[in-house]
């Protein structure tokens, strides 16, 4: 039995809900990028980088080459990087209507003393 798309889209969105994960694909949009780089960038321990980049591997947004000793990650596809823009604009949006409130909220008391 097919899995419903929006049951597939859920999972997808599940596989993308944590930071880590968030940060590598950010850091990914600008090209391609070697683990140390990675790990520069993000600050935490390898093991715990290593287990979030093979979750982006085997989901199918990373790909990742070695040369040598260095693994290179980048992004799968050009949709990725226009998924996190997205992200980002609406993110935007929503802050930017949340200070709207705020400054209603102000004024508002303001008005009552």
């Amino acid at each position: 039995m097919p899995v419903p798309l929006y049951q597939a889209k859920a999972e997808f969105f599940r596989m993308l809900g944590h930071p880590v994960r968030i940060r590598v694909l950010e850091l990914l949009q600008d090209g391609p990028k070697p683990v140390r780089d990675l790990l520069t960038a993000i600050e935490i321990e390898p093991a715990a980088l290593s287990q979030q980049l093979a979750v982006l591997r085997r989901s199918g947004i990373v790909t990742s080459t070695r040369t040598g000793s260095t693994v290179v990650y980048e992004l799968a596809g050009g949709d990725v990087a226009e998924l996190m823009r997205a992200a980002r604009r609406i993110l935007t949006e929503m802050l930017a209507g949340q200070n709207e409130l705020l400054e209603e909220l102000r004024d508002a008391e303001g008005g009552s003393r």
